[in-house]
C-alpha cells in the first residue's frame, strides 16, 4: 500500500514522534504512516514496530480516509445491543415502585426483566443508577399516642437539659435472655475463613437484666432477676435507692409496661418522693436511650456466647457491666423534639395519602 505524505502532514507526524505530550500509541501510529511513506516493505515494518499485518493496513486505510485526524483515535464502535429506550426505562421504574410480580411480594431483577423483555443486567443497572432496591425493606411505627409530643418533650428535655441536682436514669428491662449452648462446639476464625458456630442450641434457662443507664455519665446499673413483675421492679428500685446520692431527685425515663405502673409501684414512689418517672410515647421505645445499651451487650456478650446455665449467663453479664463501668462512654443525644415532630408528622401525612 503507498502513501504520499505532504510537507504539512509529515512536519506534524514528526513532531508527534518529539512530542512529550502525545500518548504511545499515537506515536506508533506516525511511525507507522512516515515509515510507509519511505516505502519501507512491509515485512520490515512488522519485524521493527512489533505489529501485525492487519494493524498496518488498518491505519494506513485509517490516514487514507480521514488524515491526520483519524490517526488521533479509534472510531467509536457502534454497540451490539442499541441502548434502551426512554419509554422502556421509565416502565421499569414505574413498575418497580407502584406494581408487583403476579406470585411474589416484590420484584427481582429477573423477574422484572422477564415482564419488560430485557436483560437481568440492563433491570440491576437502572435500578443502581436510580438507587431502587426492591429486595430490602425496612421496619417502622407512627406512635398513636395523644400526648406523643408532650411525653416527648419531656423525655428529651431531660437528655438535653437535665435539672440540677438530679440523676437521671433510663431504665428498662430486657427479659427472657437465654442462656444457649450450642449442640456442637465451633471452629475458631482462620485466615479466609470466619468462624463456625451450629444453628441449632440447647437451652438452659433464662434470666431478666434490669438496667439503669445514668444518661450523662453512661455507666449502668444492673441486676439479673428470675422475673419481671412488679415485686422485681420495686427490688431493683430499692437498689436505686441504696446507690445514689439521697440528696439528690431520681428522675427514671420508663416504657409503658404495665409493671412499670403497678399500684405497687406507685405506692413505693409516693413514700420516696424524690423518684420521678417519666413515661416514653407509646410505641417509641427508640426514645429510651437504654435501649441503644441493651442492644450492644445483645451484639457485644449475648448473642454469639455459650452458656450452660443461667449462672454462667449472669456472670457473663455481670462481668459486661463491669468493664463498661470501668471506662464509661455515655450515648449523646442530639435530635430535638421539634425535628423528630417534623418527620413524625411527615410520615402520618404520607400514610394518610395511602389509606
Amino acid at each position: 500500500m503507498k502513501i504520499s505524505l505532504d510537507a504539512e502532514d509529515r512536519n506534524t507526524l514528526q513532531r508527534w514522534l518529539n512530542s512529550r505530550v502525545v500518548g504511545p500509541k499515537q506515536k506508533l501510529r506516525a511511525k507507522i504512516i512516515l515509515m510507509t511513506a519511505e516505502g519501507r516493505p512491509t515485512e520490515e515494518l512488522m519485524s521493527l514496530l512489533k505489529v501485525s499485518n492487519p494493524t498496518l493496513n488498518l491505519w494506513r486505510k485509517r490516514y487514507l480516509e480521514c488524515g491526520i485526524t483519524g490517526l488521533i483515535k479509534g472510531k467509536t464502535r457502534t454497540p451490539g445491543i442499541p441502548p434502551l429506550s426512554q419509554d422502556k426505562i421509565q416502565e421499569i421504574l414505574t413498575l418497580t415502585m407502584t406494581g408487583k410480580p403476579v406470585a411474589a411480594t416484590h420484584w427481582s431483577c429477573r423477574t422484572m426483566a422477564r415482564q419488560v423483555g430485557v436483560s437481568r443486567m440492563s433491570v440491576n443497572r437502572i435500578w443502581r443508577e436510580h438507587k431502587l432496591k426492591p429486595h430490602r425493606v425496612k421496619g417502622f411505627k407512627v406512635s398513636n399516642d395523644p400526648l406523643f409530643a408532650e411525653k416527648l418533650r419531656d423525655v428529651i428535655g431531660l437528655y438535653l437539659d437535665p435539672p440540677e441536682k438530679a440523676i437521671v436514669f433510663s431504665v428498662d428491662e430486657k427479659s427472657q435472655i437465654q442462656a444457649l449452648d450450642r449442640t456442637q462446639p465451633g471452629l475458631p476464625i482462620k485466615p479466609g475463613k470466619a468462624g463456625t458456630m451450629t444453628h441449632d442450641y440447647k437451652r438452659h434457662g433464662t434470666t431478666t437484666l434490669f438496667a439503669a443507664l445514668n444518661v450523662h455519665e453512661g455507666t449502668v446499673i444492673g441486676e439479673c432477676l428470675p422475673n419481671h413483675r412488679n415485686d422485681e421492679f420495686l427490688k431493683f428500685l430499692k437498689k436505686l435507692d441504696t446507690q445514689t446520692d439521697k440528696t439528690l431527685d431520681v428522675h427514671l425515663i420508663v416504657d409503658n409496661y404495665a409493671t412499670h405502673k403497678h399500684p405497687n409501684v406507685k405506692d413505693w414512689l409516693a413514700k420516696h418522693p424524690r423518684f420521678h418517672l417519666h413515661f416514653t410515647p407509646t410505641s417509641a421505645s427508640w426514645v429510651n436511650l437504654v435501649e441503644r445499651f441493651f442492644r450492644d451487650i445483645t451484639e457485644e456478650q449475648i448473642r454469639r456466647g455459650v452458656f450452660r446455665s443461667v449462672n454462667e449467663l449472669e456472670a457473663a453479664i455481670k462481668q459486661y457491666l463491669e468493664h463498661r463501668n470501668a471506662n464509661p462512654k455515655p450515648y449523646k443525644w442530639t435530635a430535638t423534639p421539634e425535628a423528630i415532630l417534623a418527620k413524625v408528622n411527615k410520615a402520618k401525612e404520607k400514610l394518610g395519602t395511602l389509606h
